[in-house]
């Protein structure tokens, strides 16, 4: 008997649903989604509009909704129950978004730094730098936070949960790349820092918002070493040498210290200054 218009067989079925045959066979199973059919031969067959069932079910796994509770759902036909569940999912989701958000973040920060890092020691370059968002600690804060005695861990410390406390407060996300911002004046060296900082993927609409726009930048990184000193003479000798004439605030940051397990061998410091558009 040949089965009537719009009965498909489970592998004709899977291959419009693009699915398998035991995906099927388990939804059967559990009661999940019945084939609507049975042919003469005994055979089962699915009809066309079942595809939105499966449809259904599969918006249902993606956002991670359990089988039974799918089953139930979709079986039970509450819209309002629906609407809950899917709400839950929903927020689920856009958690999860953002923590995937937030490790991509991370990441291409710190290619993008293990890159730069590769640059020869001391040694002056030119190029283009995106810009970035920080989230600036004026250094007079900082002072009323730690005592002038303090050791650099202390400072660490303090500028690290006064960051984490700011990004909970604000709802941003860093990834504790940190920095120190130098005033636009030169020569400079550690005495001209003004603030310090750590990376967050976008403004927090607070004063502590800070940009490092884009452009065109000189830069250098220091290599196996915390202490920058030599960074610092590089770079000044580099600009009065060349004549060169800059724009805007100095940024030294740690390129590779934190995520290379803290060694200073393995420490990569980078400091930067955008250059005017006329040059």
């Amino acid at each position: 008997m040949e089965r009537p218009h719009g009965w498909m067989t489970s592998g004709a079925f899977a291959a419009f649903c693009g699915t398998t045959k035991e995906t099927l066979r388990h939804y059967k199973e559990i009661g999940l989604l019945v084939p609507a059919h049975q042919g003469e031969n005994g055979y089962f067959y699915y009809d066309t509009a079942q595809f939105y069932d499966f449809y259904a079910i599969s918006i249902f796994r993606r956002t991670g909704t359990p089988l039974e509770e799918t089953r139930r759902c979709l079986q039970g036909q509450d819209s309002a129950g629906t609407l809950s569940l899917l709400r839950k999912q929903q927020a689920r989701l856009e958690a999860e978004r953002r923590q995937l958000g937030q490790m991509q973040f991370v990441l291409s920060g710190i290619l993008r730094n293990l890159e730069w890092s590769a640059a020869p020691d001391l040694s002056p370059r030119t190029a283009w730098f995106e810009a970035e968002q920080l989230l600036a600690l004026p250094t007079a804060e900082l002072e009323r936070l730690v005592p002038g005695s303090a050791e650099a861990d202390e400072i660490l410390i303090a500028v690290l949960e006064r960051c984490r406390a700011l990004c909970g407060q604000y709802d941003v996300q860093t990834d504790f790349q940190l920095g120190a911002v130098h005033r636009p004046s030169l020569p400079v060296g550690r005495e001209t820092i003004t603030h310090l900082y750590t990376r967050v993927r976008e403004k927090t609409g607070s004063p502590y918002d800070l940009e490092k726009p884009a452009g065109q930048y000189l830069y250098l990184c220091c290599q196996g070493r915390w202490d920058i000193s030599d960074g610092y003479a590089a770079l000044n000798r580099c600009i009065q040498e060349r004549q060169l004439k800059t724009a805007g605030c100095v940024y030294a940051c740690d390129l590779a210290g934190f995520i290379l397990n803290g060694l200073e061998q393995n420490a990569v410091s980078m400091i930067s200054v955008r250059l005017a558009e006329d040059v």
